[in-house]
Parts: C-alpha cells; structure tokens; sequence
C-alpha cells in the first residue's frame, strides 16, 4: 500500500526479537519487562485483533493478603499523597515519636479519610 490512504504504523519506541525455545517458551528483553512492569510469577496478555497486530499488558500478581490495599479508594489516597508531596506538601517528622503524637491528634476521620 502506498499513497495518503496507506495505513501508517507508528513509529516504535523501541524493538526486540527473541528466540523461540523448546516448547514455545521465551525470554522478555529486560526494557520490555520493565516497560510492561511485570517480574517473574505475573502474567503476560496476547490479544490477536482482526487487523493482525496484537497488543501485550502486563498483569502484576498480588498476594491475597495484601489484596486490602489495592482498593479503588487506597490507590486514589496514595495517588493524592505522591501528588502532595511531590508539589513539596506533608510534614517532616525529626523522629517516629514525634510523627506518633503527630498523628495521635488526628482524628479519626483524618486518618481514615478514604481508606475504607
């Protein structure tokens, strides 16, 4: 195909080729690994489109015991605490004593604010 109507690929940020090994298993350049954010023991998706191109994602496995905090509302509390103190906000503590008694005044709906 040529011409204004071809259909143009994106340019890739980077490629890797790989070797398939005995039974059809393969080893993910580490950048690839790193780009999908995954590590060994997670998952990896291959969606076929009808297109030919096939997407990859990574899914990071999570033990069930530390399934609690993966909820919507921790995630969206830890995403609003890296932004604040990433714009320079929170509060330096000179020792763990002093950030206990910090947070002993805190009240309960402080603490908890969204964490449920």
């Amino acid at each position: 195909m040529s011409g204004p109507r071809a259909k143009r690929e994106p340019q890739p940020r980077f490629s890797a080729r790989v070797r398939v090994r005995p039974k059809a298993q393969l080893t993910l350049p580490e950048e690839i690994r790193h780009t999908l954010g995954v590590g060994e023991g997670d998952d990896v998706e291959f969606t076929v489109h009808t297109d030919g191109t096939i997407t990859v994602r990574g899914y990071v496995s999570i033990p069930s015991d530390q399934m609690w905090f993966f909820t919507r509302a921790r995630l969206a509390a830890k995403q609003q605490a890296d932004e604040e103190i990433a714009a320079g906000g929170g509060k330096v503590h000179p020792s763990a004593k002093a950030m206990f008694a910090h947070l002993g005044t805190l009240g309960a709906s402080d603490s908890d604010a969204g964490l449920a």
